[in-house]
């Protein structure tokens, strides 16, 4: 590969040749075969770009939107100090801020340089290629070649909520251990003990028979019941890739199925994860060990809207196969009047009788703003309507649902997740499930 070099030596060359009282054809075919003699012992005594180690160091696993550095590292076996520069194949969606560096690395010795990440998209990233030249010593030509450097990097979806699923995780074990918060209320369902009845206790309470027996007031006391099941059906179909405040509709379900996970393994449930979207796509199995959350998260990462209509009847028969205990079962998917009038519904009586449904979707708030606006002109007058039209829609479908004893929760962005955790706890202090 010749490099700039070459081509100002080139250059200067030729304007001596007008000067000189020679031939300009012999003077300028003379100076030329040396550049190219010149050039060819540079690209000789240049190193194969195959000989040198270069290593890609990055984070397995990344976070949505989060930075992180990448660094490259350059080995040089020869005896003679090089000049490398290289490019790296990264996805453009990863966000890089630069993908070529330029090194000098000392005979037998090192040199590094860096980058950032920093992913717009989620999924599994492989990159490869990474192109090397190397100068020679004149730096006149270089020897170019692409070499194998295998690497993954794992983008996993964003968890906005993390911090406020943590807290509320937090509250309900210290409501769970008997400590009294003037937040919320407390209260298990499943029998623990006996004791004397205090000036602080429900009525509710009282044990009549024991307390006929003692002669004295004597109350229930009640643990959380722990070992519940919670199912997360995430609909992965055509309604899930719209996207809402910049972010499609299925990474708002992902965000709100990570807070769940994480509060429910947190109060000892076991938490599961059915994908769907014309088929079953994945399953995480029930489970309230440590790293449920990363299985959750790992099955979660690749998954993609497909533009397919949603097949909800598959995903509770697949999920009422696999588990028959009564389970909370929360269905992430979206309130389209007619496609839950097409899927969800019919499906409902599969899972109603004996299974608590939660139904959780985002709200646009964009429709709330155009359905509250005063129109200037004929098409913000059409949008109106149609926003307010839309809205109305939605509002019949949250009804038919919660005429079915469906749990509805209908949230903006950034309120989805803390609402969905809400509604699960409620239900598991008042023993629905």
């Amino acid at each position: 590969m010749p490099t700039w070099r070459l081509a100002a030596a080139a250059a200067v060359a030729a304007a001596i040749v007008v000067i000189v009282p020679v031939p300009p054809g012999v003077a300028l075919a003379v100076v030329d075969a040396a550049l190219v003699v010149v050039a060819l012992v540079d690209w000789r005594l240049a190193p194969d770009p195959r000989r040198l180690d270069v290593v890609r160091e990055v984070p397995d696993v990344v976070g949505l939107g989060a930075e992180v550095a990448l660094t490259w590292r350059v080995a040089n076996p020869s005896d003679r100090a090089v000049t490398v520069r290289l490019a790296d194949g990264l996805a453009p969606s990863l966000g890089a801020v630069r993908r070529r560096a330029t090194l000098r690395v000392p005979p037998r010795g090192r040199a590094a340089a860096a980058t950032t990440l920093q992913p717009r998209r989620r999924g599994r990233f492989e990159p490869t290629a990474v192109t090397l030249r190397v100068d020679g010593p004149l730096r006149l030509a270089a020897r170019q070649a692409t070499v194998a450097i295998p690497g993954l990097i794992r983008v996993y979806p964003a968890f906005p909520s993390r911090r406020d699923a943590e807290l509320r995780g937090a509250r309900a074990r210290l409501l769970e251990a008997g400590l009294r918060s003037t937040a919320g209320r407390g209260g298990g369902t499943a029998f623990d003990s006996l004791r004397d009845y205090t000036v602080d206790d429900e009525f509710r309470r009282i044990d009549w028979a024991a307390t006929a027996r003692a002669r004295r007031p004597i109350v229930r006391v009640y643990r959380e019941e722990r070992n519940q099941t919670v199912i997360a059906l995430v609909d992965s179909g055509r309604t899930m890739a719209g996207v809402v405040a910049g972010v499609p509709r299925l990474d708002h379900a992902m965000d709100a199925v990570l807070a769940l996970t994480t509060v429910g393994t947190r109060l000892g449930d076991r938490v599961g994860l059915v994908a769907f979207a014309d088929a079953v796509r994945g399953i995480v199995a029930p489970g309230s060990r440590g790293g449920q959350l990363a299985r959750v998260t790992e099955a979660l990462y690749r998954l993609e809207p497909r533009l397919v209509e949603s097949d909800v009847r598959a995903a509770f028969a697949e999920t009422l196969t696999r588990y028959r205990r009564r389970a909370l079962l929360v269905v992430l998917t979206e309130l389209s009047e007619h496609a839950v009038a097409a899927t969800l519904l019919p499906a409902l009586p599969l899972v109603g009788r004996d299974h608590l449904v939660v139904v959780a979707a985002v709200r646009d708030p964009e429709l709330d703003r155009w359905a509250g606006a005063v129109p200037v002109d004929a098409a913000a007058a059409y949008r109106k309507a149609a926003a307010a039209r839309a809205l109305a829609d939605r509002r019949r479908t949250v009804a038919a649902l919660r005429g079915r004893g469906v749990v509805v929760v209908d949230e903006v962005p950034g309120r989805l997740a803390p609402r969905l955790a809400d509604a699960y706890l409620t239900a598991k202090a008042t023993g629905r499930l």
